[in-house]
């Protein structure tokens, strides 16, 4: 057996779909990019959720962080957390309504941006907390894999009531296809019936770096100073991050 075989079969799929995200939303991200900028300009926060288990990583990985953007707002619900029980998170993302109390309490509001990651794009929480958001006045950024979610049955129990996906909500504003593929994971072995390598995080943390990325670029464009996070880690780190946790510490929460 070549391990070298697989290993680089995972890595020629990844790049595959990071080449798929970017050639079929380009229209998308740069439409999504200037809702964040809009957002900027207008001093708002831009919140973002990722609505049950892995998904959540998303949002933890644009918030506070080196070379991202500083006004983001995470929404950590620690029922949709894998670290508080995972077949708990899996429970808690198939409640109707439950983010809905979530969203009202994060503050979501009118001139806010909403970022919503969710790669399958079609349970309870993820569809709430695009419908909630928008019925608050923010501006709903939907991102998911339109092939996973049109394969799922009407009737799988992880579904809204609505059986809606999120790409079809009219309550988003804008929808990034994060391509991940029906499954999630890529590499067939023989004699197994599951596959290995998942891509839905990758995917995810992908479509949500170039969303940073396509917004600081329209900034600089612009003549807007983007407001971006130094890695606290390098020297004069903190001193360079100061005067952002100075003007955020009391408005998002988990900062």
């Amino acid at each position: 057996m070549d391990i070298r075989a697989y290993l680089g079969a995972y890595r020629s799929k990844v790049g595959e779909l990071f080449e798929a995200v970017i050639a079929n939303n380009i229209h998308a991200l740069e439409t999504a990019a200037r809702l964040l900028v809009q957002a900027v300009r207008d001093d708002k926060l831009i919140y973002v959720v990722g609505p049950g288990g892995h998904s959540s990583i998303a949002a933890e990985e644009m918030f506070c962080r080196a070379g991202g953007l500083v006004p983001i707002s995470p929404i950590l619900e620690q029922g949709n957390a894998l670290s508080q029980g995972a077949l708990r998170s899996m429970k808690m993302e198939r409640i109707p309504g439950y983010m809905i109390p979530v969203l009202e309490y994060y503050g979501v509001g009118e001139g806010n941006v909403l970022i919503v990651v969710n790669a399958y794009g079609m349970n309870c929480a993820t569809i709430d907390a695009a419908i909630q958001g928008k019925q608050r006045g923010a501006k709903v950024i939907g991102i998911s894999s339109r092939e996973f979610s049109e394969q799922i049955p009407d009737n799988h129990p992880a579904r809204h009531p609505s059986k809606k996906n999120l790409h079809e909500l009219g309550e988003v504003d804008v929808h990034i296809d994060s391509r991940m593929p029906f499954g999630d994971a890529v590499l067939s072995f023989e004699g197994m019936k599951q596959t290995v390598g998942p891509v839905s995080t990758l995917l995810n943390v992908f479509v949500v770096n170039e969303l940073v990325i396509a917004a600081v670029a329209l900034m600089c464009e612009e003549g807007i100073k983007p407001p971006v996070w130094t890695s606290a880690n390098v020297p004069n780190g903190d001193e360079e991050n100061q005067q952002y946790a100075d003007a955020y510490y009391s408005r998002i929460k988990h900062l």
